[in-house]
């Protein structure tokens, strides 16, 4: 049981860009966090997304984001720490808070929706992390 634990408490705490995407494609009212720097997150972002860098989280996530949210972080990709920063953060101010691991890296790989001040955009989903599919929604 020991192990079941473990990934029961891991899947709580986290969650990954398809199961985000799907989320909010079912109509789910996930509120995505954008935890990094200014600069970042106008280069790209996932789509509709807020930007809130983890620094910024405990003067202005109770002002924001409604206390009974379900709020999923992220920064750029796996070998960034901010999102668990952020997902601290959100945490200790008692929010539903999950991780998504592999961070807009993995959101871009997978072909999600990109946003930037140019409008919403798709890459091409990379083989290595996505499956090519036809998209018949956003």
């Amino acid at each position: 049981m020991e192990r079941a634990d473990y990934f029961a408490a891991k899947l709580e705490f986290e969650t990954d860009a398809s199961d985000v995407h799907a989320a909010r494609g079912a109509g789910e009212n996930v509120i995505v966090i954008d935890v990094r720097s200014a600069e970042g997150f106008a280069q790209g972002r996932v789509a509709g997304a807020v930007h809130m860098h983890y620094s910024e989280i405990a003067e202005r996530a109770p002002k924001e984001i409604p206390a009974d949210a379900d709020v999923v972080v992220y920064c750029w990709s796996p070998g960034c720490n901010a999102g668990a920063k952020g997902a601290l953060e959100f945490a200790r101010l008692g929010y539903r808070v999950r991780e998504m691991i592999g961070g807009f890296e993995y959101w871009v790989r997978e072909g999600y929706p990109v946003e930037n001040a140019d409008g919403v955009h798709r890459r091409p989903i990379d083989p290595l992390t996505g499956i090519p599919r036809i998209r018949t929604h956003a």
